[in-house]
């Protein structure tokens, strides 16, 4: 694993040797082409919830590793985490999109970061399916009519805002997405 990578996981401060552990695993003797590490804190109406996504490029694969923090299952309750690892070919990334969003776009200039980035990657790892009863519009028809719904790729999402994380953050996600749109290039 990289010096670089192992420096983003530990200054992100959320469990290290966990998560290396877990990448070093995920990512074996591929070399790494681009990283990515993105920490998060989320709050509920009961508890604060530390988040970690690491986007790694390999020469043939991208990785995701996401790690939570949860309440454990014993009878204690005893603080727990969970990190998953998802592995997508290159070859199999059907699609990538970036989002921009600027403040004020009127004092834009070239160069300058947008204020927030959102990257989303289809790969076809998970897929979700929703469902609903079927109707045929008559309100007072008691028929069954089956089910109706659709299946909903689900895709690797990234969001960093420069209020938030920073403008560095920012400009890392864009140095990773241009790597990453760069290897899964055009096919042909």
């Amino acid at each position: 694993m990289s010096h670089t990578l192992d420096q983003a996981v530990a200054v992100a401060g959320y469990y290290p040797a966990l998560a290396n552990s877990v990448l070093r695993n995920a990512i074996r003797d591929e070399s790494i082409t681009a990283h990515f590490v993105h920490a998060e804190t989320t709050f509920d109406d009961r508890e604060v919830r530390r988040h970690m996504t690491v986007l790694v490029v390999t020469e043939t694969r991208l990785i995701r590793v996401h790690m939570d923090d949860g309440s454990g299952h014993s009878a204690e309750g005893a603080h727990e985490a969970s990190a998953t690892v998802e592995t997508a070919l290159l070859t199999g990334i059907s699609n990538m999109a970036m989002t921009h969003v600027v403040h004020h776009p009127e004092n834009f200039r070239d160069g300058d970061s947008p204020s927030e980035l959102v990257l989303a990657v289809g790969w076809g790892v998970h897929s979700r399916v929703e469902l609903e009863p079927a109707t045929c519009g008559d309100e007072n028809c008691e028929a069954d009519h089956g089910y109706t719904g659709g299946i909903t790729g689900d895709d690797t999402l990234v969001r960093v805002s420069a209020i938030a994380d920073g403008v560095e953050t920012v400009r890392a996600l864009e140095d990773f997405a241009a790597t990453l749109q760069r290897v899964i290039g055009p096919r042909g």
